[in-house]
């Protein structure tokens, strides 16, 4: 009966999302938008019609879309970095890339990794890189040499970007939620980690105890680019020893039953993103789901680098609530001290979270008053965006969620006279330990 329920809550999650047409934002809808920014708009949208509107949605889509590209090239330096599938080498932070060239540790990093592209056996982070290669014209088995100077290449690049951003970046003095499009000009990345999870499960019992969001209240639910956990840009949080996971959906859905905002079994989500290594991975395990495998989570935790007991609490519970212990898959000798904890997502968990190809920035689903969400998180992601792109996104969420309702984010987006959503209150979470002083800020935008 119990898993009759859940296949029968998955089943009306689809035939929900069949009956939900994805369109572009009406221009209709965007007109405040355009009058409001006029100053900041591409020439494009000067003085914009509905045709000059849809034009140029259709094109911005486009160039989102190929920003994924860069954003995987970023991924690939963070794996010659700090990957350890492939070479034995020690890991080299951002820091230390001149003493690591002198050493002469960053070319055998890059010598092991072009040996690594040329055969990389069943290593799905090598295969997709090697596909990323050949793709701009560098195939790693036939000229390993063009291969190294294309990842060197690669690595200047990224360091060069990362010089940039930290000249020009200067957030708001007192604003936690404001990190001024920081990522604007860069790759799409799929890095994940579970800070930004702790930050939510934190900032809705902050809305729980203050009575803004009350038990069995939410039910439909969606995640906007929950990440794909290739290797992380952060050394701390940097591994690819176990298989590529997505971790938000679940950690989204553990929170919710934990804090019993949701009830057990009975959640919708829906997971946007515009990657299709996200989309393909989440379908392929719901595919495994319908044939009663579940999701295996793995949770490395470096011991060396202090939690304070809020942070650890979370970890050690993480998972509980949608899934059993699983033994994790045994760290590599190089991570002495490395805590490691797995869970295994039950199966009809895993088929209640439906992948939707959609553009969060231009897009919106067309949903019946009874589809729409109840809560919609989104976490790392508006960063990448303008702040004209900034205020589309806000008003798309909008459009989708149910009157009152809320979007979680740890991104300022800027306001649209007289549109649907308003910030309604911030949550600041801490997370300092001994010797480090660290918090993450989450806005809860409403729709009026």
């Amino acid at each position: 009966m119990h898993r009759f329920r859940a296949l029968w809550v998955g089943l009306l999650a689809a035939l929900g999302l069949l009956a939900a047409s994805r369109a572009f934002a009406p221009y209709a809808n965007v007109k405040p938008i355009l009058v409001q920014d006029r100053d900041q708009l591409p020439a494009e949208l000067t003085n914009a019609d509905e045709a000059k509107w849809l034009a140029w949605t259709r094109q911005q889509d486009k160039a989102i879309r190929a920003r994924l590209e860069q954003g995987e090239l970023d991924s690939t330096v963070n794996l010659l970095l700090y990957g350890t599938s492939f070479t034995k080498q020690q890991r080299i932070t951002m820091e230390r890339i001149t003493e690591a060239s002198k050493s002469g540790v960053l070319r055998a990093r890059v010598d092991d990794l072009v040996t690594g592209l040329s055969a990389p056996g069943d290593n799905e982070r090598l295969i997709f890189v090697q596909r990323l290669l050949r793709d701009k014209g560098v195939d790693p088995s036939e000229d390993p040499k063009t291969t190294g100077v294309f990842l060197l290449q690669n690595l200047q690049r990224v360091v060069q970007e990362r010089i940039t951003l930290e000249n020009t970046a200067h957030p708001k003095e007192g604003d936690p939620l404001d990190r001024s499009s920081l990522f604007r000009d860069r790759g799409l990345s799929l890095d994940t980690g579970i800070i930004p999870d702790f930050s939510i499960e934190q900032t809705l019992r902050d809305l729980k105890q203050r009575g803004v969001l009350r038990e069995g209240q939410v039910a439909r639910v969606a995640v906007i680019g929950p990440g794909l956990d290739f290797i992380d840009k952060n050394e701390e949080s940097a591994y690819d020893y176990y298989p590529q996971q997505t971790l938000q959906p679940f950690a989204l859905y553990d929170s919710l039953i934990r804090l019993k905002l949701a009830k057990a079994d009975s959640v919708r989500m829906s997971i946007f993103d515009i990657s299709p290594r996200v989309i393909e991975h989440i379908q392929h395990a719901r595919d495994r789901a319908r044939k009663g495998i579940g999701y295996a989570i793995q949770l490395p935790r470096d011991i060396a680098r202090p939690w304070p007991k809020e942070l650890l609490g979370y970890w050690n519970a993480l998972g509980d609530q949608v899934g059993v212990a699983s033994p994790p898959i045994r760290p590599p000798a190089i991570f002495q001290g490395l805590e490691t904890r797995a869970v295994l997502i039950r199966p009809a968990v895993v088929l209640s979270c439906e992948p939707v190809d959609l553009n969060i920035v231009l897009e919106r689903l067309n949903l019946a008053a009874a589809d729409q969400f109840d809560l919609i998180v989104g976490t790392n992601i508006f960063v990448y965006y303008d702040p004209f792109e900034q205020s589309l996104a806000l008003e798309n969420a909008g459009a989708m969620l149910k009157p009152g309702e809320l979007l979680l984010t740890n991104d300022r987006l800027p306001e649209v006279s007289g549109g649907s959503m308003h910030l309604a209150g911030t949550t600041v979470v801490p997370y300092d330990a001994p010797g480090v002083s660290a918090r993450q800020a989450v806005g809860w935008y409403q729709k009026q």
